[in-house]
């Protein structure tokens, strides 16, 4: 009779304290009632189906094609404060304005002069001898060429000019970044397109799926990843005068807590990840501790995939996002096609609850851990005579 009052006091204490025992989260249902507390949405519990995997996917993504659609390719470029010219002038015979003597106006065939390299000043115009100061910034080569042209008519004998930009400042793109040998790359006249660009410069030094690409121009910037631009064309848009072209190394990672084979942060080893793809590099779940039914994953989405989805708008999160936390049933065999299709975005948390199961074990585990000795001193007691 003791031993069994002595087993009730101890069942008594621990059925109080039962709420104390040691886990690992809550519970699939102790995630639905915390859900709302003191009449309070903390978070939107939403149900893996065809319909939100279907919303999540279609949402947009940033994308320089879309954001810098009214730029086509990019037109002739112009001179500009701060190039380096040079300029050749021929007449059609010797003896003329250029000539080196007096006398060679007797000698046959063209002569031509050199300008040496000089830049285009703040005034926008280069000098040149008996022509005065040319203004060349905001005109093309070729006009520039004609102008000297006209102003040498009536001194040199047919003066025909050539000019060529050896260094140009403005029409020219600046690549930068931490993964990237940074350099100010010249456009072609051809018109160049961003991969260009990287080439140009070596190329990115780091894993593609861990590199992203941020596009400013014009006072607006983008970034998408490296991967997305190597594998959409149109994404690989001409890159325009002025343009600056950052390569960044960006880790994206995700974390498992919970009832599986691993509780670790994870790096993405692609751009694109599934939920199938995550729980399986977190080891699975394990047999004897998780619900199937109770898979979870944690996110902050902004107000447009809410407003697709349709739940209400928190706005609790950052820049107005709302708390979302999506469940998965694996113990229906068409959410693992689901799961292959539900896409894992940066610092997402996935959770898998212990079974309910579980926690009694657990319960039964600890009763029998204090009253097991009681039990037995109890029994070598009796036996002694």
């Amino acid at each position: 009779m003791k031993a069994l009052a002595v087993i009730g006091v101890c069942a008594g204490f621990l059925v109080a304290a039962c709420s104390s025992l040691p886990t690992s989260g809550p519970t699939a249902s102790d995630v639905k009632h915390q859900e709302t507390r003191d009449s309070e949405v903390r978070f939107d519990l939403v149900d893996i189906d065809d319909n939100v995997v279907a919303a999540l996917l279609a949402a947009p993504h940033e994308s320089f094609q879309a954001r810098f659609k009214k730029y086509g390719k990019p037109p002739q470029p112009r001179i500009g404060v701060g190039d380096a010219i040079v300029v050749s002038i021929w007449e059609a015979a010797g003896g003329g304005l250029f000539g080196p003597s007096a006398t060679e106006h007797v000698s046959a065939g063209s002569r031509n002069v050199t300008i040496p390299e000089q830049l285009v000043g703040q005034d926008g115009g280069i000098s040149i001898p008996f022509a005065g100061r040319v203004p060349a910034a905001g005109r093309l080569p070729v006009e520039v060429q004609r102008e000297i042209e006209r102003r040498l008519q009536e001194k040199a004998i047919e003066p025909q000019v050539i000019l060529t930009v050896t260094r140009s400042v403005t029409n020219s793109v600046t690549v930068a970044g931490e993964v990237v040998q940074g350099a100010r790359v010249p456009l072609s006249l051809k018109g160049d397109r961003l991969l260009d660009l990287i080439a140009a410069t070596g190329g990115a030094k780091s894993p593609v799926y861990e590199t992203f690409v941020r596009l400013s121009r014009d006072g607006i910037t983008a970034t998408i990843p490296m991967e997305s631009l190597v594998a959409n064309p149109a994404e690989n848009i001409y890159a325009y005068p002025g343009d600056v072209l950052t390569l960044v190394r960006l880790p994206q990672s995700f974390t498992v807590f919970g009832a599986t084979g691993l509780n670790t942060q994870v790096n993405f080893t692609a751009e694109r990840m599934t939920l199938v793809e995550a729980l399986a590099k977190s080891g699975g779940l394990q047999d004897l501790r998780s619900d199937p039914a109770g898979v979870f994953l944690f996110r902050f989405e902004p107000p447009p995939i809410v407003k697709t989805l349709g739940r209400p708008q928190l706005g609790t999160g950052p820049e107005g996002s709302s708390p979302m936390v999506y469940r998965l049933d694996l113990s229906d065999a068409k959410s693992y096609f689901l799961a292959q299709r539900f896409p894992i975005h940066d610092k997402d948390i996935i959770y898998v609850a212990n079974a309910d199961f579980n926690e009694l074990q657990k319960f039964f585990s600890l009763l029998n851990t204090l009253t097991g000795p009681v039990i037995t001193g109890i029994v070598v007691k009796n036996a002694v005579p």
